[in-house]
């Protein structure tokens, strides 16, 4: 019998789950939110035991059209102590309006591939680092954290396969600039539990795992088992989009995050505390469900519907 790599023994005691569906979720629904209906979700996932929320962008509205109501939303949600709130930011006067809004936490987002960078934000990814010391530094002063995106690190739509060395040079570009936790993305979805390892050994080696984080979509259906190695490895915070909701606008084909609650689900059975009430989760994920005019594609949604519905006969 050949004995597996992989027999979980060194599984940390807990994880955050980082929530991106108010912003990475609703950007590419083609159905408007109402800002009213915006904080209401917000509120709602504020109870389910969340300690990290991605709230909207501050983007402009040619680009993003359905977060235009960033800092309407900023004002009017309801801050829970002990959760942290957090917003995008492309560059100074998207960090001026954050401030303005009164967030604490703003993140700064970018490419792996030359490319998708381009078509994301329009400039070079070494254009894209120097903009950045318009953005970091003084989020910095104003007494702010910034966390940082990295898209596409697995693949690319237009380029396909990324260099895993790319990761790396990034985060200690990033890093250096002052950002607390570099988030690596699957933006397409390609990544294996194989090249996982590969980007986030060579990754880890030099940065400490707090500060790292992973962001996986669940296009081909490999965003758990990316998880998982991930976690195995030491990684303390993980992305995901209640419902499955959310995809990239400059990534044709790309669908959801990874579901919150399917992430819930897996690592609460394992014995990882998360925090996370699923079943407040899962009314939150229904309620998301309503706003955007259809089902989610969350596996444990549905599961849990299903058994609420033959419980109630309805």
């Amino acid at each position: 019998m050949v004995k597996s790599r992989f027999v979980f023994e060194h599984l940390p005691p807990e994880v955050t789950l980082y929530e991106v569906g108010p912003r990475d979720g609703l950007q590419n629904e083609s159905r408007m939110v109402p800002t009213e209906d915006k904080v209401r979700l917000i509120d709602a996932l504020s109870e389910t035991g969340l300690r990290a929320i991605e709230i909207t962008s501050f983007v402009n509205p040619k680009w993003i059209p359905q977060l235009a109501d960033g800092g309407q939303v900023s004002r009017q949600i309801l801050r829970k102590p002990g959760v942290t709130y957090s917003a995008l930011v492309p560059n100074r006067q998207g960090l001026d309006a954050a401030i303005a809004a009164g967030m604490r936490e703003v993140a700064v987002f970018m490419s792996a591939s030359e490319t998708h960078n381009k078509k994301n934000v329009n400039k070079t990814i070494g254009q894209t680092l120097a903009a950045f010391r318009d953005t970091v530094p003084p989020a910095l002063a104003a007494g702010l954290r910034v966390r940082a995106y990295v898209s596409t690190v697995y693949g690319c739509p237009y380029e396909g396969a990324v260099d895993p060395a790319k990761a790396l040079e990034l985060c200690r570009a990033l890093k250096a600039l002052g950002c607390y936790q570099v988030s690596l993305g699957d933006t397409i979805g390609v990544a294996n539990p194989r090249q996982t390892r590969d980007v986030l050994g060579r990754v880890l080696a030099e940065i400490p795992a707090p500060e790292v984080a992973v962001h996986f979509h669940d296009t081909r259906g490999t965003a758990l088992a990316n998880i998982l190695v991930a976690v195995e490895m030491g990684i303390t915070t993980v992305d995901a989009a209640l419902g499955g909701l959310g995809g990239c606008p400059y990534a044709p084909g790309a669908s959801g995050n990874v579901s919150t609650e399917d992430v819930v689900y897996m690592l609460e059975g394992m014995g990882v505390r998360t925090g996370i009430d699923l079943d407040r989760l899962v009314d939150c994920a229904r309620l998301a469900s309503t706003l955007v005019g259809h089902e989610v594609p969350s596996k444990y949604y549905r599961a849990a519907i299903g058994a609420r519905s033959r419980v109630t006969g309805g």
